[in-house]
């Protein structure tokens, strides 16, 4: 008797997504891999690494370059002349200004980039 009091509900069994002819849903996936740019074009793009190590290694591998970057320049700065042998040269004029002037507006500059200045 319960069951006869209760309105009939009825359930709405569409789909959600509409159907689509000729099962272009399926081949979707088949498609856009057909039109997937080459592993060289990405690489161009700089999208992918051009590396060819592993996935788990090209972080490493990032990490090393910048390291051996980092001491070849170390190496470089320790070879090059020193100001005096460049002013002996006239590779490089002397500064007419004073020791004090020099120190003054290097604590300028210091104080502007802490102060978020230049």
């Amino acid at each position: 008797m319960a069951d006869q009091d209760k309105p009939q509900t009825s359930v709405d069994e569409t789909p959600i997504s509409p159907i689509r002819p000729n099962n272009e849903r399926r081949n979707s996936l088949e498609q856009h891999l057909q039109h997937r740019p080459e592993r060289s074009e990405l690489v161009d793009k700089n999208i992918l690494p051009a590396s060819t190590a592993a996935p788990g290694l090209q972080e490493k591998q990032k990490e090393l370059e910048k390291h051996m970057r980092a001491d070849s320049l170390n190496d470089k700065i320790s070879h090059r002349p020193s100001p005096e042998k460049l002013i002996k040269e006239g590779v490089l004029h002397e500064d007419p200004r004073s020791a004090e002037e020099k120190y003054e507006e290097a604590i300028e500059d210091e104080y502007a980039k802490r102060e978020g200045g230049a």
